[in-house]
């Protein structure tokens, strides 16, 4: 028994990118063989017998391997199954965002420290605004950007697997949130930024190099 699916669900190769129909196949409970990828004669996806902090390593250390067993393998993305991932997965990252630019905002004002209720209820509007807006943008470039000078055909589930590798990749902006129980200075956000740019690249190039078959 192993992972078999329909050709849009079925699981990919980390590293050539091409389908296979299964990733393993288990003899009995704990004991499973990896199968290896018909072009690549390589083993298909060598993750599924790690621990999660194994390929979190991998993708600290941006390897396009470890994306790919995440995003096609681990996620399913391009599948039936990832419709519901996207939503809120998009909702998760624009919380983050509106709190990265709280934390900004916040360092720009140390001083004020008297604020009125209706003060922090329009200040948290404004943020979640920036946020949402700031989004909204960043996605329409991207997708202009995909279109255009990368050449991709329109294809809504080729665009999905886009947006929603861009929104893993950004996992590093969960350590914002340590912002709330440690002070850091400002210059950590622009370090969570860089960090997160260079993911998005690697994860694009996950996704981008993919073979159609």
């Amino acid at each position: 028994m192993g992972d078999d699916g329909a050709e849009g669900e079925a699981p990919r190769c980390v590293g050539c990118g091409r389908r296979v129909r299964t990733l393993f196949v288990q003899y009995s409970p704990g004991n499973i063989r990896l199968m290896k990828c018909d072009v690549c004669k390589a083993v298909a996806d060598p993750y599924i017998e790690c621990e999660f902090m194994i390929i979190l390593i991998d993708l600290i250390l941006h390897k396009t391997r470890a994306y790919r067993h995440l995003l096609f393998n681990k996620l399913h993305i391009g599948s039936s199954l990832d419709k519901g991932i996207l939503c809120q997965f998009i909702l998760m990252h624009i919380v983050l965002d509106a709190f990265r630019i709280s934390v900004s905002k916040n360092n720009k004002a140390d001083g004020d420290s008297s604020r009125s209720t209706l003060s922090t209820i329009c200040n948290c509007s404004e943020v979640l605004g920036d946020a949402l807006l700031g989004n909204i943008i960043f996605t329409a470039m991207l997708l202009l950007g995909v279109r255009y000078i990368l050449k991709f055909s329109f294809d809504i589930t080729r665009y999905r697997q886009i947006l929603l590798a861009i929104i893993i990749s950004s996992y590093f902006k969960l350590f914002l949130l340590t912002m709330m129980v440690w002070e850091f200075p400002s210059s950590a956000i622009f370090i969570v930024e860089a960090f997160v740019l260079s993911s998005n690249v690697v994860a694009l190039r996950a996704v981008r190099f993919l073979p159609h078959q």
